[in-house]
């Protein structure tokens, strides 16, 4: 076992583990620690604990120090000058006709390098506005191209359920998600009802999928030949939440029944397609729009 406190450089940003070493840190404790970039202000998002050294990328950084007033000042500094910074670059981006989107710019903690993040739709020559930027801040300049999902994230926004992004408000770090999390939650496959701003399938998606997944297996799926007290019949719907399946009944009553009376007694042909459920075969321009969702 290891000791570990979990740092944040940016809000919602990645949580990055460093070595406490001798320090008596608190959650919300601002600190400034060595990285791969060089030294940086953050803040403790973790507080001190223990965790199994197979679980990190040895060695661990150590935390220089807390952080002092004089280093919240510099950080704010940096702040402050970046905003100006920014201004000044998409001055230069124009004046050297590039067709990319300025995003976000920031200084290390050391001012030993400015980074800017930008979007384009392909790749950009900007050898040129490097050196114009080099020339004018007097430090190392990277320019790095992010995508759409970094894009919201640092722009923020407000999603369809009227809160603030996920993405820009909390969370760390982005999860794969699929078409299939929006197939086994049974919602539309409509791209426009299940996308966010950045064009990519809602984050949330994620959130109960292994509930659902859990649920599902425990239920018939829709098109299985099933039988209820004596009655046979084909499962039309299904909520695994509730554990309940309407049952369209040979004599075309149709009943919702609870999961425990249902008895498979043929399982429906694997449709094999993209489909909210066995008998919703979709176009191939809507999947292929939807395939694009999950890039």
């Amino acid at each position: 076992m290891i000791k570990i406190v979990g740092v944040r450089f940016k809000n919602a940003g990645k949580i990055y583990y460093f070595d406490p070493v001798d320090f008596e840190i608190e959650q919300n404790t601002d600190v400034v620690v060595e990285t791969a970039r060089g030294l940086e202000y953050g803040t403790v998002i973790v507080g001190p604990k223990e965790i199994d050294e197979s679980k990190l990328v040895s060695p661990l950084k150590p935390i220089i120090r807390i952080a002092t007033p004089e280093d919240t000042n510099i950080y704010k500094e940096n702040k402050e000058k970046a905003k100006e910074t920014f201004e000044l670059c998409q001055q230069k981006i124009k004046e050297h006709d590039l067709t990319m989107f300025l995003i976000d710019c920031e200084y290390t903690f050391d001012r030993n390098k400015l980074i800017f993040y930008f979007t384009a739709e392909g790749r950009i020559d900007f050898r040129e506005l490097v050196k114009d930027l080099a020339a004018i801040f007097k430090t190392r300049i990277e320019l790095r191209q992010i995508g759409v999902r970094d894009e919201a994230k640092s722009i923020g926004g407000l999603g369809p359920c009227g809160r603030s992004l996920c993405c820009s408000s909390w969370l760390g770090d982005f999860q794969p998600v699929s078409i299939k999390m929006a197939k086994d939650q049974s919602l539309s496959l409509n791209p426009t009802k299940i996308s966010g701003i950045c064009g990519r399938l809602f984050c949330c998606l994620k959130y109960e999928h292994d509930v659902y997944v859990e649920a599902i297996e425990k239920m018939p799926s829709v098109g299985d030949l099933v039988k209820v007290s004596g009655n046979k019949g084909k499962v039309i719907e299904v909520n695994p939440l509730l554990e309940q399946a309407k049952i369209e009944f040979n004599d075309k009553t149709i009943k919702t029944c609870m999961r425990e009376e249902i008895k498979v007694l043929q399982e429906a042909k694997k449709c094999g397609g993209c489909c909210k459920n066995k008998d919703e075969q979709l176009d191939a321009a809507t999947l292929r729009e939807l395939k694009k969702l999950e890039d």
